[in-house]
């Protein structure tokens, strides 16, 4: 079981500036494209940087504006970037703590490959309960545990999942629980679950 990586959610068509490029430019970008931000990247198409409406906003309300500004006088640098194997969640953290609205994906060379939204990042825990709850049972109750797809009761609510049912032992209850909080989609778990014995888990056969 995997979890959902950036390459399966992110937008690979992204507009971009270049750091000569004027604001006037990125300013018609944004309404045209209905974007709130695009990436700045060098002539092999690295990016070193991002520029978002905000930062037009502000340096027009600073008076700077009086001369031609171009994406590299306003652009935030260095740009917070993330790979297309790395997970959504590992995105959907980044992009809380640094309170933004879109990543710039990069390849191993940090050139561009593609952009990540949070409502793409959005769209991933959004999932619906049911669908949730077969991907436990599945991946979790049946692959992973080897167990029959009633030996444990799974109900999800809002994207809570709340795990009852009796195991064989402690550590099969601490590897349903911890894989259960990696499905995407999942807010938290429940856990009512209840174990024969104190014993790390051992795969059947």
């Amino acid at each position: 079981m995997k979890q959902r990586r950036v390459g399966s959610v992110m937008t690979d068509d992204v507009v971009s500036a270049r750091r000569d490029t004027s604001t006037e430019d990125i300013a018609r970008w944004l309404a045209e494209y209905d974007i709130n931000g695009l990436p700045v990247v060098d002539a092999e198409d690295r990016v070193i940087g991002v520029i978002s409406g905000t930062d037009l906003a502000d340096e027009r309300g600073s008076g700077a504006g009086a001369g031609r500004l171009t994406a590299g006088a306003v652009m935030s640098a260095p740009a917070r970037t993330v790979r297309a194997d790395d997970s959504v969640v590992r995105a959907a953290r980044l992009m809380c703590a640094c309170g933004v609205e879109r990543l710039p994906v990069v390849d191993e060379e940090a050139r561009l490959v593609g952009m990540v939204t949070r409502r793409d990042v959005l769209q991933i825990f959004a999932r619906q309960d049911a669908d949730i709850r077969q991907e436990v049972i599945d991946q979790i109750v049946v692959r992973a545990l080897w167990l029959g797809q009633r030996s444990m009761d799974v109900v999800v609510h809002d994207g809570v999942v709340t795990l009852s049912g009796h195991l064989e032992s402690s550590g099969a209850v601490a590897v349903a629980v911890q894989m259960t909080r990696q499905v995407d989609g999942v807010t938290a778990v429940v856990n009512r679950l209840t174990s024969a014995r104190e014993a790390p888990y051992r795969r059947p056969g």
